[in-house]
């Protein structure tokens, strides 16, 4: 597994908690930025996933 999609996966969960808690608290900018952060985990791993692949093929 590469290490992109491991980081990915980490700063994905990051960002959802990060969401949660500006959602609890009503800190929209946390919310945000946890929104940002979870997208960024998502483009991460989905770059991990593409670089497994191509070492597969």
């Amino acid at each position: 597994m590469d290490k992109d999609r491991v980081k990915g996966t980490v700063k994905q969960a990051t960002g959802k908690a990060k969401e949660g808690i500006g959602k609890l608290t009503g800190d929209a900018a946390l919310e945000v930025e946890g929104k940002i952060e979870k997208a960024e985990g998502g483009i991460q791993k989905t770059y991990g996933k593409a670089k497994d692949a191509l070492r597969k093929s």
